[in-house]
């Protein structure tokens, strides 16, 4: 089975361990589901959250429901927070977090290696999404036509990074909460 993150469907045998024995279901009741791991779900939420209002606000604009001038006056900003806020969230997740997790649990140590390797994935995908907004805002002096290729090449890189995400939240999630609550934030150092 593959783990890259464009193709894998969810984890493999070996990395539910905890997973099978915590599954989703029991999450919010959990005793041991304390403040951090709250915090955590709620951040990947709001990229959820954040990452569908640009996907609302880029299709308004190409409907034609949002006009440009509202459009560039919105959208780089929400996109540039969004796009900070993960880059900062992956820095601490890959050099506090994982590692610490790893070392908790080694048999989960190749899971921590494969969301790590998803960052970088993410961000090349992060970088074209940017690179095609930059493009996109770029063209609103000229014709239409080029504006609307734009925007498409921009949806484009800006679905495929969603679909990387959301499908990266999920499986981080689906490994690093079990662990939590299996061991318990205070044992864990968290």
């Amino acid at each position: 089975m593959t783990l890259d993150l464009d193709t894998r469907k969810g984890w493999p045998d070996d990395l539910r361990i905890l997973l099978d024995t915590y599954p989703r279901e029991v999450w919010q009741d959990h005793v041991n589901l304390g403040d951090m791991a709250r915090f955590w779900l709620h951040i990947h939420d709001q990229f959820r959250a954040l990452g569908g209002e640009l996907k609302d606000l880029g299709e308004g604009f190409r409907e034609g429901r949002i006009e440009a001038a509202d459009y560039r006056a919105r959208y780089p900003r929400r996109l540039s927070q969004f796009l900070g806020g993960l880059e900062g969230h992956h820095s601490i997740e890959d050099y506090q977090f994982f590692p610490l997790f790893a070392a908790a649990e080694p048999r989960l140590a190749q899971g921590f290696e494969v969301l790590e390797s998803d960052h970088e994935s993410i961000h090349a995908a992060m970088i074209a999404a940017f690179d095609s907004a930059n493009a996109l805002v770029g063209t609103f002096d000229k014709d239409r036509d080029a504006v609307m290729r734009a925007a498409e090449q921009h949806d484009t890189d800006s679905e495929r990074l969603l679909a990387k995400l959301i499908h990266h939240l999920d499986d981080e999630e689906d490994l690093i909460i079990p662990l939590i609550l299996d061991r318990g934030e205070g044992p864990l150092g968290i």
